[in-house]
């Protein structure tokens, strides 16, 4: 798989590189590439961007400077998933997760602010993609949440078994996973429940399997 990121601040994605799940799929599962819009921008001194039309406060991402980015990597718009980051988008979720992990690529476009160029969204992208209806300084928060959603679920990202038994997987019929505890047995008056100390294993199937929550 190949995930493009487009992009104002690559240095973003430095770090996700050297940790897991990313870094036990690179360069074997997972391609990541990172490009900078003001490397291929056609306007001068790297500006991408520029005040909207009709006025009003915050600068946009220009069109061209996309169009320019995507031409110059792809030599067009991709025939693959072109995805904006926006707050606007649709909502990310374990089942679109799952999703874009079956595709062979994925661009990600990412704007300071939710600052898009309309047409950017209508005529260069296939989608757009949102982490939630909130608005964060730019979009390399949610690419680097949906790169490390989607890497985990590539073959190899997780050890043996992992990931198979977890919140919204259909072992759990896509609800949150029942509650965990670990050592010490009791710390300050709070005791692990009884039935995980018994060493019965189907009384203690039992009683995570309902206590596994739906979610609202």
């Amino acid at each position: 798989m190949q995930i493009d990121v487009f992009t104002l601040v690559p240095d973003a994605f430095r770090w996700i590189r050297e940790r897991r799940p990313l870094a036990a799929v690179l360069g074997r599962e997972l391609e990541l590439r990172v490009f900078n819009y003001r490397e291929t921008t056609p306007l001068s001194a790297g500006q991408v961007d520029d005040e909207p039309y009709g006025g009003g406060p915050g600068m946009v991402l220009r069109v061209d400077v996309v169009a320019a980015a995507l031409d110059a990597v792809y030599g067009g718009t991709p025939e693959h998933r072109v995805i904006a980051l926006t707050p606007g988008g649709r909502l990310l979720d374990q089942t679109l997760v799952e999703e874009l992990a079956r595709e062979p690529a994925l661009t990600l476009l990412s704007a300071r602010f939710e600052g898009f160029d309309q047409r950017i969204i209508d005529h260069l992208c296939t989608e757009t993609l949102s982490i939630g209806r909130y608005v964060l300084s730019g979009g390399e928060i949610p690419a680097l949440a949906v790169i490390d959603a989607v890497a985990r679920r590539l073959p190899g990202a997780l050890s043996a078994g992992s990931g198979e038994v977890e919140s919204f997987s259909d072992a759990l019929e896509g609800g949150l996973e029942y509650p965990h505890y670990t050592r010490p047995a009791e710390f300050r008056g709070w005791r692990v429940p009884d039935v995980l100390l018994s060493g019965d294993h189907a009384r203690i199937e039992r009683w995570r399997a309902e206590r596994v929550r739906s979610v609202a």
